[in-house]
């Protein structure tokens, strides 16, 4: 079994992390967002997994980490933005020979892909799509289909949820298995929509969905990443982390001052040190290498490695990048700091992102 994973957007929404690191390495408790995507292929019977970006491939490369036994990740670059059809073809050409899984590389989940598979295959489909269930359907594209599962018609964000039947609403999840034959409805060389031009295209003519009720969540803002992370860390959603609901995960190499008050779920990674009177969690991923000093307090936030909180900081619902600083005394609330950036000493940040 291949996989396309889609991985060529650059992560607007999560600036400024995405501007010197892709969104798919981003960490997630600790561990690079793709490194758990490729954990759940392998253990859907996936071989080989095709990565179609168009930002920053060396850092992708470079960020992946070890895939899993028996699987085999390759980087193809786009030279110019396809959209999600045309990527995925750009990807699957010439490469695969048969029913293939297609993803969006930015959604943590816990959902079987190896279930959508077997599903797409006793169904003799064209095309499979993965859904998920929401209780607002006016931010998603609703699929409604019958109760053998075939795709009757796509409702794009629909201001309101008449005609849609009862909640919850199944919206695409953003993954499917296609037949190679779909690569043919794609014209190539240019910006193609696979949500708005390849799958309406092919109601009656063999697409299925499949429900899944696991964890879903796209990571694409700093909200959601910062929920993403906790999650992981609480057990929400299974990943190699093994997390549970007040769990206190620290490395052995970590250090963490007697007086220090720790309230889980929070993950301190290897090498982070956390100071006398320190107050870190609940809902907090402390990176590889990153200190909190005394006295400081660190709530629902992220520190990337090499982070640095002061001496009588606070950092609240925030995300502090690779070596960063947030100065002494400095208030960093809803915010996020990207690379070597710093909220000086006393600084107080509400809802910013540095640099803007």
């Amino acid at each position: 079994m291949i996989a396309v994973v889609l991985v060529g957007g650059e992560g607007t929404r999560l600036r400024p992390l995405t501007l010197d690191e892709p969104k798919p390495v981003l960490p997630i408790g600790g561990v690079p967002f793709m490194s758990l995507l490729l954990d759940r292929l392998a253990a859907a019977g996936v071989t080989k997994v095709i990565l179609s970006c168009g930002y920053l491939p060396d850092r992708l490369r470079a960020g992946i980490g070890t895939p899993p036994p028996g699987v085999d990740v390759e980087v193809v670059v786009e030279d110019e933005p396809l959209g999600t059809a045309g990527a995925i073809r750009f990807a699957a050409v010439g490469r695969v020979d048969g029913p293939f899984l297609a993803l969006n590389g930015d959604v943590l989940g816990d959902a079987d892909f190896g279930a959508l598979v077997a599903a797409h295959r006793t169904a003799g489909a064209t095309a499979s799509i993965g859904l998920t269930p929401v209780d607002d359907p006016t931010r998603f594209g609703v699929v409604v289909h019958d109760a053998q599962g075939n795709v009757e018609r796509f409702v794009e964000k629909p201001p309101n949820a008449d005609g849609l039947g009862p909640a919850p609403w199944w919206v695409n999840a953003g993954a499917y298995v296609l037949d190679p034959s779909v690569l043919d409805m794609i014209p190539s060389g240019r910006m193609v929509s696979i949500e708005r031009e390849v799958f309406p295209e092919l109601v009656g003519r063999g697409l299925i969905c499949v429900r899944s009720e696991g964890y879903w969540r796209d990571i694409g803002t700093l909200e959601s990443f910062l929920t993403a992370n906790a999650d992981a860390v609480a057990g929400r959603v299974h990943t190699r982390l093994g997390g549970s609901e007040n769990a206190v995960l620290i490395d052995p190499s970590a250090t963490v001052a007697d007086d220090a008050i720790v309230i889980g779920p929070v993950l301190i990674a290897a090498g982070a040190s956390i100071g006398a009177g320190a107050e870190v969690g609940p809902d907090v991923v402390i990176g590889a290498g990153a200190t909190v000093a005394p006295d400081a307090t660190v709530r629902g936030s992220v520190l990337l490695a090499g982070a640095r909180v002061s001496a009588l900081a606070t950092v609240e619902r925030s995300a502090i990048g690779l070596n960063a600083l947030v100065g002494e005394r400095a208030r960093v609330i809803d915010s996020a700091l990207g690379t070597d950036e710093a909220a000086g000493a006393g600084e107080e940040l509400v809802g910013e992102r540095r640099p803007s």
